[in-house]
């Protein structure tokens, strides 16, 4: 009797130590979290007046009023150290490279931010302006067709939308205050490969075989108590649910506004992911983008209440141009005859490019692209690649990267058409090259393209994960 009540003893005393010491070791990990300063921002950048809308080279009239409101929100992070990062996301089509020029440039200037420090993500929704920067007379006319009211009225709007992002990234630096960071992650399915193989070549038809990238990346802002303040979440799909004429922010603007209905004192940003070659599907309806807005938000949710990671510091940034090569050009002779070709489309593209042939004596043979890389301490990655990235590219960089979580974003700091992959550029097909026929490039890109852009990831990776010396 004696010894057995000594056993109970013991097996209690054993396990009452062993909870202490588990709920101190829970406890140390969550409080021995590094507090940075957080602060956020959002504003309203939808048009007051009808516009030209993007995305769709077959819409026929402007813009007829709104679904909802496309805003513009920004994060600001100060580590331990006083290192600032600032994330601005946008429910536009892209962020033009003369827009992120102007902007870096001044936020330099006013806030001492420096351009490696400043990343822009452009959601890509297909039902917001046109987004037309003054251009020299190489290019004259958009392939929208718009007029000289129309063309002077988007420009007009990209001032004041540069000045918008200004002031709103001067508001989130103002509203810092202590936070934690921590990320974790859930899935969402809607998403499908769109390039269907058949014997014709790749069709923009889903495909259920092709390679897709379902991963919810969030990082969650939380104040010391652990109340939550913002939540960004990405997801690699394009904003192509809806066609219509009514400003909308597609099923990201609805995940936005779900998230931030659950949590009324939360901002929800939206990072675009490598959706190049990714659709939502089913859609075309107002009601299948709500649905996937819903996915995403549950998926959001679900990801809210699994275990986060904590986010420590430093933060590291770096911003590089890579050199992307094009294909040979097509001739004066090429360009002449594919001018008297019968779609409008190709007429423009030929016009374009005589233009600059004329006026520089020859036709551009490579592009400045921009890659973006962001250490959080030894915990997070994020990648930051200008274009439309295809999926290739964040599964390769998450199985070629160890050592942190890794998140991968296209749709950053410039969106001038498609990134393919090697893959894609040699299947052809809209992605590998077709879709250069609506932008004044020349297109398609050399067989180069993907390793200069992994090079330069990898390089910048590498410098960005090296403790800085003190």
């Amino acid at each position: 009797m004696v010894m057995t009540k000594f056993r109970r003893f013991f097996c209690f005393s054993i396990c009452l130590f062993t909870l202490t010491v588990f709920a101190d070791g829970f406890t140390a990990s969550v409080y021995a979290q590094e507090i940075f300063q957080a602060g956020v921002a959002s504003t309203v950048i939808t048009p007051k007046q009808p516009m030209w809308m993007s995305g769709y080279a077959a819409r026929t009239k402007p813009s007829e009023g709104k679904i909802h409101d496309l805003r513009a929100k920004a994060l600001a992070l100060e580590d331990s150290h006083g290192t600032r990062f600032v994330i601005v996301t946008v429910d536009l089509l892209g962020i033009p490279r003369p827009s992120r020029n102007w902007l870096e440039k001044k936020v330099n200037r006013r806030y001492k931010l420096p351009p490696e420090s400043l990343l822009l993500n452009a959601s890509h929704t297909h039902c917001g302006p046109v987004l037309e920067e003054a251009k020299d007379s190489i290019y004259g006319n958009t392939f929208y067709g718009l007029s000289p009211e129309q063309l002077q009225q988007s420009r007009q709007y990209v001032k004041t939308l540069q000045r918008k992002l200004l002031r709103l990234i001067g508001r989130a630096i103002d509203n810092l205050a202590p936070a934690r960071l921590s990320y974790t992650h859930a899935r969402a399915g809607f998403a499908m490969n769109r390039r269907l193989p058949t014997e014709q070549g790749y069709r923009n038809h889903p495909y259920p075989d092709g390679p897709v990238d379902h991963d919810v990346p969030v990082l969650r802002v939380d104040s010391p108590d652990g109340k939550l303040q913002a939540v960004v979440f990405g997801y690699a799909c394009h904003s192509t649910t809806l066609s219509f004429t009514q400003f909308c922010g597609d099923y990201a603007g609805f995940a936005q506004l779900y998230l931030e209905e659950a949590h009324p004192e939360v901002t929800a940003m939206f990072i675009a992911g490598c959706g190049g070659d990714q659709n939502p599907y089913p859609r075309r309806t107002l009601l299948l983008a709500q649905q996937h807005g819903r996915a995403l938000a549950n998926g959001v949710e679900t990801a809210l209440l699994s275990q986060a990671s904590p986010v420590r510091g430093p933060i590291q940034s770096a911003l590089e141009t890579v050199t992307l090569d094009f294909a040979q050009p097509p001739s004066r002779e090429q360009l002449a005859q594919q001018g008297q070709s019968t779609n409008k489309y190709e007429r423009w593209h030929a016009g374009v490019l005589l233009k600059e042939l004329e006026q520089n004596g020859k036709i551009r043979s490579t592009y400045p692209y921009l890659v973006q890389v962001v250490q959080f301490g030894g915990d997070l990655t994020m990648i930051a690649l200008a274009g439309e990235v295809v999926v290739d590219y964040s599964l390769r960089f998450k199985a070629e990267l160890p050592g942190s979580n890794v998140w991968v974003a296209g749709y950053s700091n410039d969106v001038f058409g498609y990134l393919p992959s090697l893959r894609v550029l040699k299947e052809g097909g809209y992605e590998g090259g077709g879709a250069m026929l609506y932008t004044d490039l020349p297109g398609p890109f050399a067989p180069s393209v993907e390793k200069l852009v992994v090079d330069k990831v990898h390089n910048l990776v590498e410098r960005v994960r090296t403790p800085k010396s003190n």
